[in-house]
């Protein structure tokens, strides 16, 4: 799996239209603000700036994602329940390092994030898929499985806009998997890489303000701001989020600075307010033009889900979508298979967050000719 994710992020060959990373769209880089926070801070902070960091996080950039959770989840965590990671991914990693042992279960949505299942084979654990529907992951069927005996250390859920099945957990879902979950005392690992790119700017509560008690939350700045700086942040009990810490002093030690001050300078100026509506405005455009194109290309047989956020689209075929891979690259249109997920062999994801509307619109006539 890991040369497929390198195959992902490598992008398409020349003449291809990739439907496959879920990159965010350069045209919301704020690179003229970014260019002139970066400029500050080398002129009036760069003994901080440009030094090690504490494993946690600087702690005036701790404090200013603290404000963040409460406007934009509800809930007020206190300085040890937050710390600042390398990205989402590294979340997951540290996890797996610091809170999790081989041999370990750990329960994942089915399909699931290719990234997260890479983490969670390389560090020992035995993951079980438990199904998923229109509304996202079956919470009954879960609680099912662990009546009958199955003991998870820890649930891996992306709630908002999934990756790969771009669905929604709805709120009714959210409050019981969080009673099931606390009465197995099962660690949910809440994964809101998404959350924010909602089309219409609305949300449901998230499963960290829901049960801060049983749930550890990982979140990502890649697609509010940019991947280039790399910055995330873990929220938790103190218990587990000392946990993280441990483990990131013997990775990478901390969050490279400049990245943290760079959020905390754009946040501290309002600029995600003004900047992530616009974002959101984007991604929406692109959906349309590709849920347009496919209403209009698509043979009978063939089924997408209808994300409200997000850059994902899953889709259902009649052929295996690994096997026909190599055809459709001839076609000039490269996609995702839906087995690397740990979906069925009859599926794949279209990511609709990088190319235009009208590349997106031969992207989808590229590929319905396959079908």
């Amino acid at each position: 799996m890991s040369t497929e994710l390198a195959t992902i992020l490598a992008g398409a060959p020349p003449g291809v239209l990739s439907l496959a990373g879920g990159f965010p769209n350069p045209s919301t880089f704020p690179t003229d603000e970014i260019a002139e926070i970066v400029a500050r801070l080398m002129r009036d902070d760069p003994a901080v700036t440009l030094q090690y960091a504490a494993p946690e996080g600087i702690r005036s950039v701790r404090e200013y994602l603290i404000d963040r959770q409460e406007q934009t989840q509800g809930r007020r965590p206190q300085l040890e329940e937050l710390m600042v990671t390398s990205g989402g991914m590294e979340c997951i990693a540290l996890t797996c390092r610091g809170v999790l042992a081989p041999g370990d279960t750990v329960v994942v949505e089915a399909p699931t994030y290719l990234g997260a299942l890479m983490a969670f084979e390389s560090a020992g654990l035995s993951v079980e898929g438990v199904a998923v529907d229109a509304d996202g992951l079956c919470v009954d069927a879960l609680a099912e499985r662990l009546e009958a005996g199955l003991r998870p250390r820890m649930l891996y859920i992306i709630p908002d806009y999934q990756n790969p099945s771009g669905r929604t957990l709805p709120l009714e879902r959210r409050r019981a998997l969080v009673e099931l979950c606390r009465r197995f005392d099962v660690l949910i690992f809440e994964d809101v890489a998404y959350r924010e790119i909602s089309f219409d700017g609305s949300s449901l509560p998230s499963l960290w303000s829901l049960g801060p008690d049983v749930v550890l939350q990982a979140g990502t700045f890649s697609k509010l701001l940019s991947p280039g700086v790399r910055l995330g942040w873990a929220a938790a009990r103190p218990d587990v989020i000392a946990q993280l810490s441990a483990a990131k002093q013997l990775t990478d030690q901390c969050a490279g600075a400049l990245g943290q001050r760079i959020v905390e300078e754009y946040g501290r100026a309002g600029l995600f307010e003004r900047g992530v509506p616009r974002s959101r405005e984007l991604y929406a455009s692109h959906w349309r033009a590709m849920d347009s194109a496919l209403r209009a290309q698509m043979p009978e047989g063939v089924t997408w889900s209808e994300p409200t956020g997000g850059f994902f689209s899953w889709m259902t075929v009649p052929v295996d979508t690994m096997e026909l891979r190599p055809a459709a690259l001839e076609a000039g249109v490269m996609y995702v298979p839906g087995t690397l997920f740990g979906g069925p062999p009859n599926t794949l994801r279209l990511s609709f967050s990088l190319l235009d509307e009208e590349e997106l619109e031969t992207a989808v006539v590229r590929l319905s000719t396959l079908f």
